[in-house]
């Protein structure tokens, strides 16, 4: 019997991260809690370190956590991963942990991971490999924002590309110059469409391209600046009403959320920043890029790579090349400016994927975990791997 499961979801500071978790927990139709976790400083210290813990949490701005303890906790990234271990031990061992993209931990001591290319974690049996993020934006929502927008943008021609904007993350530098041709190359798309421009920014975009980019775009559009808690936020109307989509390389979660709208979507790729190639981290970097870049079977220093991140002594850099080549491969994205022409396409399908796997924690049915693995893994993984 596995209704009536509990679950909690750790909710931090990250909107895409948390976005995610919440549709997880909403896909399982299992009874949900939401606790928000406030961190104090010794959240810096590594995993390694803290173990199974709480301490890192501010307890006065944070959800109280006090039993009946969940049996399912799902968190998210490195900062919840010891409190989520924290959680399992005062359960006696009962809660299974779900943890997304990443632990900086040993990944021994979690039930599942769920994870997507571009964090280069190991094949295990206990980590699911998916081609994109968890994202799911509810259609009775989306339905209530088209019938909003319609007015909104009804000044506007058609059809309507609406350009998804991310910004400055630890892997990109979105500067007011390529802030600039993002603009100019996106009004060239829409005019060559006959068409308007459905543009947003979002929390990541600096006020220094986002003025860049506005002053570039010479089309027909309409512009929205991100602003925190805005509840005239045109996002989802954009969402639903565009017909086709520009997004930002930066962005996982935009980039996820556009390729479940069933439309073209054209992806604006810069290089990588430059400081991400600098230092102990830009060798990391490195190392994981060639990780099984030649196609040959893996080498004594990939194995040594997979090892050391699954024991949790590094955390892999970001790899957004490879999350665009799954989405690519699957004929979901192209370049902006290539042939408009849509490629064979096979709709993303991670989250029934996840929630499968987590029932399968509750079930006495037994998979081979090494059949399961491999099957797990998106096909621009194994390919690599052959």
């Amino acid at each position: 019997m596995t209704e009536g499961r509990s679950v909690w979801v750790l909710l931090g500071k990250g909107v895409g991260g948390n976005g995610q978790m919440t549709s997880l927990a909403k896909a399982l139709g299992w009874p949900y809690e939401a606790k928000h976790l406030v961190f104090n400083q010794l959240s810096h210290c590594p995993n390694l370190l803290l173990g199974a813990a709480a301490m890192t949490l501010d307890r006065r701005q944070s959800s109280p956590l006090q039993p009946p303890w969940p049996d399912v906790v799902i968190a998210g990234s490195r900062r919840s991963a010891p409190v989520a271990r924290w959680i399992k031990r005062q359960s006696g061992g009962a809660t299974r942990l779900v943890h997304l993209m990443h632990t900086q931990a040993p990944l021994a001591h979690f039930d599942l991971i769920i994870t997507t290319p571009q964090y280069r974690l190991p094949q295990r049996d206990n980590v699911l490999h998916n081609v994109g993020p968890l994202n799911h934006i509810d259609p009775a929502r989306l339905a209530a924002a088209a019938a909003g927008g319609a007015a909104r943008f009804a000044h506007l021609p058609r059809p309507y590309t609406a350009l998804l904007v991310g910004g400055t993350s630890s892997s990109y530098l979105l500067d007011p110059d390529t802030a600039a041709r993002l603009g100019r190359d996106a009004s060239a798309q829409v005019r060559a469409a006959g068409g308007s421009l459905l543009l947003t920014t979002s929390a990541r975009t600096p006020a220094a391209a986002a003025d860049a980019l506005l002053a570039a775009i010479d089309c027909s559009a309409y512009a929205y600046r991100w602003q925190a808690g805005d509840a005239d936020n045109p996002y989802a109307a954009m969402l639903a009403l565009a017909d086709g989509f520009i997004v930002t390389a930066d962005s996982a979660s935009l980039l996820a959320e556009a390729c479940a709208m069933d439309k073209p979507v054209a992806l604006f790729d810069w290089p990588p920043r430059p400081d991400a190639y600098r230092g102990a981290k830009g060798w990391l970097r490195r190392w994981g890029e060639a990780r099984y870049g030649n196609g040959a079977a893996p080498r004594l220093a990939d194995r040594l790579y997979d090892r050391l991140v699954y024991v949790g002594l590094i955390k892999p850099t970001r790899d957004f090349a490879a999350y665009h080549r799954a989405l690519r491969e699957r004929g979901l994205i192209t370049a902006l400016g290539e042939s408009n022409r849509r490629p064979a396409r096979r709709p993303l399908d991670d989250l029934p994927r996840a929630v499968e796997r987590i029932r399968e924690l509750f079930s006495e049915r037994t998979v081979p975990l090494d059949a399961r693995a491999a099957l797990d893994a998106p096909m621009a993984m194994r390919s690599e791997a052959r």
